[in-house]
């Protein structure tokens, strides 16, 4: 199986849905955010392992406590995937921190911010000069 066949993407999806319920719903490990999303999951071609990408929003305390979290309920997290998901092998979840969204909320804050400052343009009309 190719890394983006069609089958891989389609188990990468199931395994983020049944991860993210889990985090959300399932475990109940205080270092765990409750503002903690799955990203994006890539399991390898061999089924053998599977890359989780986790977004916090909050301090790095949190992300780190999150992580350590994850990582320590990352067995049961394991065995709920092989009961609900039938896949020949059930991956080894690695968990990854991804600043992606919190990045790009601070981009979009810094848009704001900018545009915010930009003088009103709305009452001038184009010039023809030409």
């Amino acid at each position: 199986m190719r890394k983006n066949s069609i089958k891989n993407i389609r188990i990468n999806g199931e395994v983020k849905k049944e991860l993210s319920i889990l985090i959300s719903r399932e475990i109940k490990d205080p270092r765990i955010s409750p503002m903690t999303s799955v990203t994006d999951v890539e399991v390898a071609p061999d089924l053998k392992t599977a890359k989780v990408y986790v977004s916090v929003m909050g301090d790095e305390q949190a992300r780190k406590d999150t992580l350590q979290g994850l990582k320590s309920a990352a067995a049961f997290m394991r065995s709920q995937l092989a009961r609900n998901l039938n896949l020949r092998n059930t991956p080894e979840l690695i968990f990854i921190m991804d600043n992606s969204i919190e990045y790009g909320v601070n981009i979009s804050k810094l848009i704001d911010e900018v545009s915010s400052q930009l003088p009103d343009d709305e009452g001038e009309e184009p010039s023809d000069n030409e």
